[in-house]
């Protein structure tokens, strides 16, 4: 059986973190910020170097590769949406949306594995449906249950159907595709990315059932989680909209469990949310308001679990 839970992560420090106008185009998360460039880019490498700090402080393995100065890449600081690494060996390359994000899918990041004993069998690169305008943004356009084999993806402009079966055909997993929306008001938008609406942990799931406006497919959801033993903690569209669903599960070299989330989504949680969570995991809780805002994303998405093998020595 897969391994739910990786030990390690891979996180890129930005050389050149910004506002990206392309992604904010379906990205409600972003806001603009009228400082200067350097002032933001200091303030993104304290939240960044802080966060590492506290993975390891925890004794979470982190390796942290640099950012490249040129080509500028807004984004770098999320790596986790064009790669995923999984326990055959195999790593997948992903069709973006954004072309100032393609930038960011570095080989040489994913060479560089090997100098942490990370063994790599093959690199199966998805990019080529970029041709087609489909696009599909690893594991933020996919919350994988590993351990069960199953996708839980809602449809976006960056998720689409054709790449994501293709994924079910080379990987074996049961996909289950939905439609979400970032807010209830006019005009309603697909929520871009599906680990912004939901976490999946080993034993429990954090999901704004709420942002899922079709019954049946709210049931669907929900069933599925359920049948597989996972503890739901619905979160509402306002915790949603504080990061509360882009959380990560991961465990320390002496098998502890851990839950990462934002000083943002942490604090919006009601003191029974933060209960049940803590039952099954400790927290760390790292305070990234500048990469919040003008990114769009949080913690989950600055991290890119390395589930490959490790080269026995």
């Amino acid at each position: 059986m897969n391994s739910q839970i990786a030990s390690t992560v891979l996180m890129v420090r930005p050389a050149a973190f910004g506002y990206n106008p392309e992604t904010a185009v379906d990205n409600l998360y972003q806001a603009q910020d009228e400082r200067p460039n350097s002032l933001i880019q200091q303030e993104a490498l304290v939240e960044f170097d802080g966060m590492v700090a506290m993975l390891r402080a925890n004794g979470i393995e982190v390796i942290v590769l640099e950012d490249t100065v040129s080509p500028i890449k807004p984004d770098a600081v999320f790596p986790n949406n064009w790669f995923s690494t999984h326990e055959d060996g195999s790593i997948l390359l992903y069709p973006m949306m954004s072309l100032l994000r393609r930038a960011e899918r570095r080989k040489d990041l994913v060479r560089k594995l090997a100098d942490y004993d990370f063994k790599t069998e093959e690199v199966v690169d998805l990019t080529f449906f970029e041709d087609d305008g489909q696009y599909l943004e690893s594991t933020g356009s996919m919350v994988l249950d590993r351990e069960n084999k199953i996708v839980y993806a809602c449809a976006s402009e960056r998720t689409h159907s054709v790449p994501l079966h293709y994924f079910q055909q080379l990987k074996g997993y049961q996909v289950l595709l939905f439609h979400a929306v970032q807010q209830l008001k006019y005009p309603k938008r697909p929520v871009y990315h599906t680990n912004v609406m939901m976490h999946v942990g080993s034993k429990m799931a954090v999901v704004c059932l709420d942002s899922i406006e079709r019954e049946a497919e709210k049931m669907m959801v929900k069933e599925s989680l359920e049948k597989h033993g996972k503890k739901i903690i619905p979160i509402t569209l306002h915790q949603k909209n504080a990061f509360a669903g882009n959380m990560l599960e991961l465990k320390n070299t002496e098998g502890k469990h851990f839950t990462v989330m934002s000083a943002s989504a942490f604090k919006s949680l009601k003191a029974g949310q933060k209960q049940i969570i803590s039952k099954y995991t400790d927290l760390i809780v790292p305070d990234i308001p500048t990469i919040e805002k003008l990114g769009g994303g949080s913690v989950r998405c600055m991290m890119a679990e390395i589930f490959l093998p490790r080269v026995k020595k």
